[in-house]
């Protein structure tokens, strides 16, 4: 009879032992690992909608200033509380958050060249001349190695004109236009818009709007930071492409005189943000549209009543918030408006982006 030694069922007892004891380890270390996993997961979840949160009444925040500014001045400029980026953060230093912190900018919509107002009435083909003008002057700020193409800024204006009018036909504008069978050819085909654009990107679509025009190249000025879709409508519709001259930048000043007065445009820029001991020296709270005129060698200078205002109701404002490292942006452009029914003042969103 076949006897087997106590020996080999010792070895063979332990060779499962530690099988199972390494099975056991190797479950425990992955639902361990699975645990930990979850839990940040959980984590970054929750910091996410914090964060969101965080911004969103960065946001609600800056309406309430804005609308409060409403209530104490007629006028908007860089010398308001507003437009101070430092002047809002302290509000939020008495509003502290249990960690993390949230960050305010707000711009003026209307300190931008307002691109529906190219048009002199909103699903019209007629170009408004001055827009016209503002238009060429300032592509010629964007992209000056274009002004080598005789047809520039030209073959933008026109071709920005017909993507823009109602009048979609085999009449393109100039020369140098572009109505929907040019863009038919392209894959896959599209149509012009035909009527008032609801997002700036569009223009990418559009013929001549490169993307080196449209996003700047290093330093230059470009259309997606100085222009807008946004703009005040008059009694009869029509945008009226008014440019607040109290926020308006450097390049867009540039653009508002004409071509060989354009030097006067920095002095203009520096006029409204020149300080004395902490006070600004010029006082535009209550300043008249053409204040501009008060600027060394402006006395004699003239915009057009027309393309200029010192006041505004569409504002862009930016609320970043930081939070364990993560961080949220929300960009909101908003409305600043009477209640119809409550006549107060109040901010209506009409866009909300969050990256």
């Amino acid at each position: 009879m076949l006897k087997v030694s106590a020996g080999n069922n010792r070895g063979t007892a332990l060779l499962i032992t530690l099988t199972i004891t390494t099975l056991l380890i190797a479950t425990a270390l992955e639902l361990n690992r699975r645990g930990r996993a979850a839990v940040v997961s959980a984590a970054v979840a929750r910091d996410r909608i914090t964060l969101s949160n965080m911004a969103s009444s960065g946001i609600n925040i800056a309406m309430a200033i804005l609308v409060k500014d409403k209530k104490e001045s007629d006028t908007d400029s860089l010398q308001e509380d507003w437009a101070d980026p430092e002047k809002i953060n302290e509000i939020f230093q008495d509003i502290p958050f249990e960690s993390g912190n949230v960050k305010i900018k707000i711009s003026d919509e209307l300190g931008r060249i307002q691109v529906n107002a190219l048009l002199k009435y909103p699903g019209g083909h007629e170009i408004n001349s001055l827009q016209e003008q503002l238009w060429d002057r300032f592509l010629r700020l964007v992209a000056r190695d274009e002004s080598e193409d005789e047809s520039y800024p030209a073959s933008v204006i026109n071709s920005v004109k017909d993507w823009l009018d109602s009048n979609d036909d085999d009449l393109i504008t100039g020369l140098v236009g572009a109505e929907s069978d040019y863009y038919q050819g392209f894959d896959p085909p599209y149509s012009c818009r035909n009527g008032s654009i609801f997002d700036l990107d569009e223009l990418l679509l559009v013929k001549g709007v490169t993307p080196d025009i449209y996003y700047g190249i290093e330093q230059a000025p470009s259309i997606s930071r100085y222009m807008t879709i946004w703009g005040m409508n008059d009694e009869s519709g029509k945008n009226e492409g008014k440019i607040n001259i109290n926020t308006a930048e450097l390049p867009v000043i540039t653009a508002l005189l004409p071509s060989e007065r354009e030097d006067l445009a920095e002095a203009i820029y520096d006029y409204r943000r020149e300080t004395s001991d902490s006070n600004y020296v010029y006082d535009l709270s209550h300043a008249k549209w053409n204040w501009y005129k008060e600027v060394p060698g402006c006395k004699d200078l003239d915009i057009d009543s027309d393309l200029i205002r010192i006041s505004s109701d569409f504002f862009r404002i930016e609320s970043a918030s930081t939070l364990n490292e993560m961080k949220t942006t929300v960009t909101a452009v908003v409305h600043r408006e009477k209640d119809k029914k409550t006549n107060k003042w109040e901010c209506k969103i009409l866009s909300w982006k969050t990256e």
